[in-house]
């Protein structure tokens, strides 16, 4: 296992326990959540070494590496899956009409070939070696493993994505550095990562499915991704919610919590989420609309 001693927003030495949880989705270990006392940053600590991350992701079931309809839960994830697609597509439309894009952990590719069909020039980061050949083979697209971001030629993107991935990657600071060098001067940078300041992760606390450790190495709320971005001279300029997540979410932390995925309790867990998150905590899953600062 790998300690940090340090938090990788602010570098405060200051961490405290914050909350004991397990890996239910997979192999029932047991892992801790520490918070920095200085900035309020969370984050798994100790946790596995970059080389032995892959195997938290071995199974079939991580939907995300899938296109699987199977099951009631599956078919409807893709569906969502589907509709959000022309959802990403406008929200990047209000800021760039064309140009060339970088989604990072594109997993099988549906975004991205959406992208191309409309007229965008797109690369795919996926670090999974069998998603990222069933991308290639599916859609033919141009996707590379995550060694390629330190050859790719700076800068070279007018958008670069992040949908669901910044809390997964093991060099945090690392690969804001990579993404500030590959954006183009007044680019757009869209980050999408779970809020554990909302209100479904306050009533499901250690069974909250959006903690999902060991695989989510950071846990943010948007305090934190501003003081992260700000050390890369980023700014926010819009903050979006994910709605359909406080649904997804809540139903996993019904499986995680009573054992079964009780559908009743988590669309209404989920509809209150939103409503509550919505007026004091944020959503479940937030997007951040990020552009460069402006020098005076």
């Amino acid at each position: 296992m790998e300690l940090l001693h340090n938090c990788p927003v602010c570098g405060s030495e200051k961490i405290d326990p914050f909350i004991s949880g397990k890996d239910y989705f997979l192999t029932g270990e047991s892992f801790e959540i520490v918070k920095c006392l200085q900035c309020g940053f969370r984050f798994t600590n100790p946790r596995p070494e970059p080389g032995e991350l892959g195997k938290y992701y071995q199974s079939s079931e991580y939907i995300s590496h899938s296109d699987s309809r199977q099951g009631l839960f599956a078919s409807v994830y893709q569906r969502v899956r589907k509709f959000t697609l022309g959802q990403k597509y406008s929200l990047i439309s209000m800021f760039q009409q064309k140009g060339e894009i970088l989604d990072i952990g594109c997993a099988t590719g549906q975004f991205l070939n959406y992208m191309i069909q409309r007229g965008w020039k797109a690369t795919g980061i996926e670090p999974d070696e069998k998603t990222r050949s069933r991308a290639i083979s599916e859609f033919g697209l141009h996707v590379f493993p995550e060694e390629h971001l330190s050859s790719i030629k700076s800068p070279t993107f007018d958008v670069i994505t992040m949908w669901h991935v910044l809390e997964h990657v093991s060099d945090l600071n690392g690969r804001m550095k990579q993404i500030k060098d590959l954006l183009k001067p007044g680019g757009t940078l869209i980050i999408a990562v779970p809020n554990c300041n909302s209100w479904d992760a306050e009533i499901y606390r250690e069974y909250w499915a959006a903690y999902d450790l060991p695989r989510h190495l950071y846990h943010f709320t948007k305090v934190d991704m501003k003081l992260l971005l700000e050390k890369y001279e980023f700014q926010i300029v819009e903050t979006l919610p994910m709605k359909f997540d406080a649904f997804y979410v809540s139903l996993l932390s019904e499986k995680y919590k009573c054992g079964k995925m009780r559908w009743l309790p988590a669309i209404w867990n989920g509809f209150w989420s939103n409503l509550k998150s919505g007026l004091e905590k944020g959503y479940s899953s937030q997007i951040y609309v990020i552009k460069q600062k402006q020098s005076c």
